[in-house]
């Protein structure tokens, strides 16, 4: 294992989720890759989802918490370069063989990626409730 790869498995914490035998392949990288990595990533997640709203959506605000779980959800679905940056932050995290795995399965594992990102932005809508000063 190269250097990188060591630092990335130490410092990145430990799978979540359940794995077990039966855990099919997708499930076992959600849980032991994909899931630490958004974990040790989320004050990035909300800092950029934050610049996101200033540069897009300035009223978002103003919005009802309903509305505001939608457009989470929305600008993550719809907006493809923003997207693209977001799993750019998770990509980067992964070890060489995380990503010949990853690559095998891209499709699958973005859907999966995405969808545990947009939750858990939805689960910090408290830190979107008020402006915060730039």
């Amino acid at each position: 294992m190269t250097t990188r790869d060591s630092y990335i498995i130490e410092n990145r914490g430990e799978a979540l989720g359940v794995v077990t035998e039966q855990s099919s392949k997708e499930e076992r990288f959600q849980n032991v890759t994909i899931r630490p990595i958004l974990k040790l990533q989320n004050d990035l997640f909300v800092d950029v989802f934050k610049n996101y709203i200033s540069k897009y959506k300035n009223d978002f605000y103003s919005y009802s918490t309903e509305k505001k779980l939608q457009f989470i959800e929305n600008s993550i679905q719809k907006d493809i370069k923003f997207r693209n940056s977001l799993k750019g932050m998770v990509i980067g995290l992964f070890t060489i063989n995380e990503y010949e795995e990853y690559i095998k399965n891209s499709s699958n594992l973005n859907k999966r990626m995405m969808n545990m990102l947009i939750e858990r932005l939805k689960s910090n809508i408290q830190l979107f409730d008020t402006q915060q000063a730039s």
